[in-house]
């Protein structure tokens, strides 16, 4: 007698309906073989490749959840998705990209040095998942993980740019690469506010100039694109520092003028 067919269950008729967004997860896959692709090239020695493939991560990441968003395709899969991604392009590959380039001959500070940077960007997007619905979404709480990301690579892919200019520095480059390595681990686990840029509306008018500005920098982005790049990148990673003393000095205004009025009464 031939064994009946199965029957099927509510289990397994789920299981058979799961489904992804294809157009959104295509990206974050980018994203992440980008980031694979930075560790293969730095395995090799060949680290201008690996730095600029995290550059390419970086856009693709800013393209990911825009793009679910303008096609509602939002999913719970697509966000853990996104978060493992951003770990391998934006924790594991930096870390591996400048240990090989520069912090190896460090010893044990120096793979040191790189594990604090991988573990501040886990650290990091972990602190980011569980925090999403109760931070201010004006600011970034400690530096994001893209942003540290492009602080390592970009001083790789400067060095390498303009070798023939920093040929005089070249002794002291790999203490700023294990200066900037630590402070990029660091400071995207630091409570630190930074701007998230998410109170920017395309579609409000600006003044004229501000079309001009944005023309030149495109121009110099065109020209110099490592230098300028970098350049933006330490700029908004001590951002948050400079506001924080800025808030710390405006804090104690109100009181010295408290006690001055005290005075003069």
């Amino acid at each position: 007698m031939p064994n009946p067919l199965p029957v099927p269950n509510k289990r397994n008729i789920n299981i058979r309906r799961q489904s992804i967004y294809l157009l959104p997860n295509l990206f974050t896959l980018a994203a992440l073989f980008a980031g694979f692709y930075a560790i293969v090239q730095s395995m090799n020695k060949n680290f201008v490749p690996a730095a600029v493939a995290i550059f390419v991560a970086m856009v693709l990441d800013g393209l990911d959840g825009r793009v679910a968003r303008m096609t509602k395709t939002q999913s719970a899969f697509g966000a853990e998705f996104d978060s493992l991604s951003d770990m391998v392009s934006f924790g594991v590959a930096p870390a591996l990209v400048v240990y090989e380039w520069a912090l190896r001959d460090f010893g044990k500070v120096g793979w040191m040095v790189a594990f604090v940077y991988c573990a501040g960007a886990a650290l990091r997007l972990a602190r980011f998942n569980t925090n999403l619905e109760v931070t201010d979404k004006r600011w970034f709480q400690g530096l994001p993980s893209p942003s540290a990301a492009a602080l390592v690579a970009g001083l790789v892919w400067i060095c390498h740019e303009y070798a023939d200019d920093l040929y005089i520095l070249t002794g002291i480059m790999p203490w700023v690469a294990l200066f900037l390595t630590l402070f990029a681990g660091l400071t995207m686990v630091s409570n630190v506010k930074f701007w998230s840029f998410k109170e920017i509306n395309m579609r409000k008018t600006v003044p004229f100039v501000a079309l001009l500005a944005l023309m030149l920098l495109l121009m110099l982005l065109v020209a110099k694109p490592p230098l300028v790049l970098f350049c933006m990148f330490i700029a908004y990673g001590f951002s948050g520092y400079v506001m924080w003393v800025w808030r710390f000095i405006g804090r104690g205004k109100p009181a010295r003028l408290a006690n001055h009025n005290r005075h003069d009464v």
